[in-house]
């Protein structure tokens, strides 16, 4: 009997030291996934800006940020030069697909226009390769964060401080399946917002867009119809990013920055996303409505 209850109380004890190292682990693997979602340190970049007055203004007050001759004012997001990959064919602005998604090697990487814009309506086409995935970004910053492992600052990706209209094979691309109520489309506001009506033209051939950003109403246009339109900076700017991947819980830091998009001055940069597939852009002008 002696023995018996020997044997028990040690059965016990393991038990109980394996349910305290049980919570123990669960109570790291909580504390890991608080560090990962934890809000880094960070600044935003404040790099030399082009002056608007090199560039052509056209007859419709518009400045013409791209001549269909060469890569004037434009350089890599976080480099100091175009990226390989950005190439001028045929009177457009051509990313060579590498087929990476959005690993972005080093020859790709997303073009800014380098010039922070705050009220403007831009004008561009686009054209899409078959599957083909890209998007254009506004009210862009450069950010760098300190990464916690290393201690170094290290490049964000562009999407977590600006928002983006979506530039989408939607016929072949699984994006276009994906997010909720079609708002991954061609021209949505990318996860949150659908374009309506959905009109963008098969791959290969060229869709005419805008952008238009004053006071924080923002439009998005697609082949002659506005097909976006929302307020930032509001409460419904807010309860959009929390209902998206940007939430404050699963990114802090893009909760941050897109819920102030632009920053204090509620300006940025203009940007063409490398997503890994051939994409085109032509006609690129904007006015500004400051």
């Amino acid at each position: 009997m002696k023995k018996l209850n020997y044997v028990v109380g040690c059965m016990l004890i393991a038990g109980a030291l394996v349910a305290c190292g049980s919570g123990k682990k669960k109570a790291e693997k909580a504390d890991d996934t608080k560090t990962e979602n934890a809000m880094p340190e960070y600044k935003v970049l404040n790099n030399p800006q082009v002056d608007l007055s090199e560039f052509k203004t056209d007859k419709d007050g518009f400045i013409v940020l791209f001549d269909g001759k060469d890569l004037k004012g434009w350089r890599g997001y976080g480099k100091d030069k175009v990226p390989g990959k950005w190439i001028v064919d045929d009177g457009a602005i051509k990313f060579n697909g590498s087929g990476g998604g959005e690993a972005q090697d080093g020859d790709g990487g997303d073009l800014i226009f380098t010039h922070k814009f705050k009220n403007f309506e831009l004008e561009f086409e686009y054209k899409v390769a078959k599957g083909s995935n890209s998007g254009v970004f506004y009210l862009a910053q450069e950010v760098e964060s300190k990464d916690p492992a290393t201690g170094e600052m290290r490049m964000e990706p562009i999407y977590i401080s600006a928002p983006e209209a979506q530039v989408l094979d939607n016929a072949n691309h699984p994006d276009a399946k994906l997010g909720k109520d079609n708002n991954r489309q061609a021209m949505s506001l990318y996860d949150m917002i659908p374009a309506v009506p959905q009109n963008a033209k098969p791959f290969g051939e060229w869709n005419k867009a805008k952008v238009m950003v004053y006071k924080g109403t923002v439009v998005h246009g697609q082949n002659g119809e506005n097909v976006v339109e929302y307020h930032l900076w509001t409460k419904q700017w807010t309860d959009m990013l929390q209902a998206s991947k940007f939430s404050q819980e699963k990114w802090p830091l893009a909760f941050e920055l897109l819920n102030n998009a632009g920053g204090a001055e509620r300006e940025g940069y203009i940007g063409l996303q490398d997503h890994g597939d051939d994409v085109w852009f032509r006609n690129i002008r904007i006015k500004v409505m400051d």
